[in-house]
């Protein structure tokens, strides 16, 4: 077993795929999931553990990355940031302040509390690798998206300075910046 990795989001289009490939390579999946359809569309496979929990509130965090580190055999080495969320609003003057706020929440909130989490489990295994999600839309944002291309900006900022304060210890941390990315839902 490669070690253990933790996908949030990973019960999305994305997430899936980046789950099933995970698993096919041996790894040990955690995937935090909340709605009862997220967890119904997941497939019993070796290797994954599936986890009911709230990536927005900070003891669930604390519980999703206790569960991942509970196999000793299969260290925590990974962490993979999926989720997050798009939603278009209006030019920044008819935007209300919670409607940008909220992009954040979605966007920046469970990044930042599950890596919070999951570095004492790097630390302790040695290094590995954390990957965020960003957006193309961060360095070239299009009209209607202020909130949205603000909150995937601060995704960057973020990834860099975990990058830089952990680059010693053996933990990576890189961001992607993918277009739209074809799932389902972005299908719709």
């Amino acid at each position: 077993m490669a070690g253990t990795a933790i996908v949030t989001g990973g019960t999305g289009g994305l997430g899936s795929a980046v789950v099933a490939r995970l698993l096919d390579e041996e790894w040990r999946v955690v995937v935090p999931w909340v709605l009862e359809h997220e967890r119904e569309r997941m497939q019993e496979r070796d290797g994954l553990e599936l986890i009911e929990a709230d990536l927005f509130d900070p003891r669930a965090v604390q519980r999703v990355a206790a569960a991942a580190a509970r196999v000793r055999e299969a260290p925590v080495r990974g962490l993979i940031n999926l989720v997050g969320g798009f939603a278009l609003g209006g030019r920044v003057h008819e935007t209300p302040i919670g409607e940008f706020e909220k992009q954040f929440e979605l966007n920046l909130r469970a990044t930042y509390l599950m890596t919070q989490a999951a570095l004492p489990h790097l630390l302790e295994s040695g290094g590995g690798s954390i990957v965020c999600v960003g957006t193309r839309a961060a360095l070239q944002p299009f009209p209607g998206a202020a909130g949205y291309v603000s909150s995937k900006a601060a995704v960057i900022a973020f990834a860099q300075a975990v990058a830089v304060e952990y680059k010693d210890d053996g933990i990576r941390c890189n961001v992607i910046l993918p277009s739209v990315i074809d799932t389902p839902a972005n299908r719709a």
